[in-house]
């Protein structure tokens, strides 16, 4: 079968995603085999490849947001039938018994397994996966707009939450996820920070009260905000738009540093959090409330990923970029 290879870490103009010919995955146990249609494509995929984070597993084929139809199960699966359509997510499993699992917080499991980073993920024709951590996909979705909605959606939709916004939303940098999270805010103004162009237009046709830079004047105060942008001076920057006691709420699997900063834009409880990770509850409310998400999204082949890998880090990417697998 065909897979995109990551074989070796190192800069996406490399093209360190290789296509190869590799042997067809055999479930076993609670695992399903899963024919992949689409595959979406995320700032994750880049820093892995990259080495911005550490390779935990290598070779390996990245890719946390596939949509496939079920093709094989294992001798102990039973949750679905062949032929199912479904998805999967970065949280690949989870123990069920440490303490973060007992306590809802399965995202922070110390033996936690990642699609796309620990195990194989979707950027291959077959994938495996565990049958507990996947999602069907509503039949008002196709293969290639319901992908975006199995990372972008699911970890915006966790951090919105966490982020506590209930009138005034703040988001720092409009990608994927933050063009999905825009939709979910739809009872608030929403004002939106980030200096492409094109990212503006987008902001500006899906609703947003406010777009611009954050070197420009806003009078309103945030009572939450998300920063999607992996830049550590933006996090600085966004906390200067904060009301008292607001959230600040880093959705970064990678950054770079934060720069220090004068005490005052922390003090009257304004909170920073980071987003790590979600969990299958995160991804069932998600789903709950998806219904009318249009997701804009961009379509490559599979021997175009590297090409899409780079458009993202160049940020020329509006929406969200989607690989169709078969």
């Amino acid at each position: 079968m065909r897979a995109m290879v990551l074989e070796e870490q190192g800069s996406i103009e490399e093209e360190p995603l290789k296509l190869r010919d590799i042997e067809r995955p055999e479930p076993h146990g609670k695992q399903v085999r899963l024919l992949v249609s689409s595959c979406g494509v995320c700032r994750t995929d880049l820093h892995i490849a990259e080495g911005d984070m550490h390779a935990r597993k290598m070779p390996v084929v990245l890719g946390h947001q596939p949509v496939g139809y079920i093709d094989a199960v294992g001798d102990r699966a039973e949750r679905f039938s062949l032929g199912d359509r479904v998805g999967a997510f970065w949280l690949a499993s989870a123990c069920g018994e440490c303490r973060f699992c007992s306590a809802g917080l399965e995202n922070l499991c110390d033996k936690a397994e990642f699609t796309g980073y620990t195990v194989d993920g979707g950027y291959e024709e077959y994938m495996l996966a565990d049958e507990d951590f996947l999602l069907p996909i509503p039949q008002s979705f196709s293969d290639e707009h319901a992908a975006p909605l199995l990372c972008a959606g699911i970890i915006g939709y966790r951090s919105l939450k966490l982020s506590g916004a209930k009138r005034r939303l703040g988001i720092f940098g409009f990608g994927s996820s933050a063009h999905i999270v825009m939709q979910l805010a739809r009872d608030m103004e929403v004002f939106v920070f980030t200096r492409n162009e094109e990212h503006r237009k987008l902001a500006k046709k899906l609703g947003a009260t406010w777009v611009g830079g954050t070197d420009e004047d806003v009078k309103e105060r945030m009572d939450g905000a998300i920063v999607f942008a992996p830049s550590g001076a933006v996090v600085k920057d966004a906390l200067r738009f904060l009301d008292k006691g607001a959230t600040l709420a880093i959705n970064a699997v990678h950054m770079s540093p934060i720069p220090s900063m004068e005490y005052d834009l922390l003090y009257d409880e304004r909170k920073m959090t980071s987003v790590a990770n979600v969990t299958r509850e995160d991804a069932k409310e998600f789903f709950s409330l998806a219904e009318g998400i249009r997701t804009e999204v961009e379509l490559f082949s599979l021997e175009d990923l590297n090409r899409a890998l780079k458009l993202l880090k160049d940020s020329r990417m509006n929406g969200s970029a989607v690989v169709r697998v078969r």
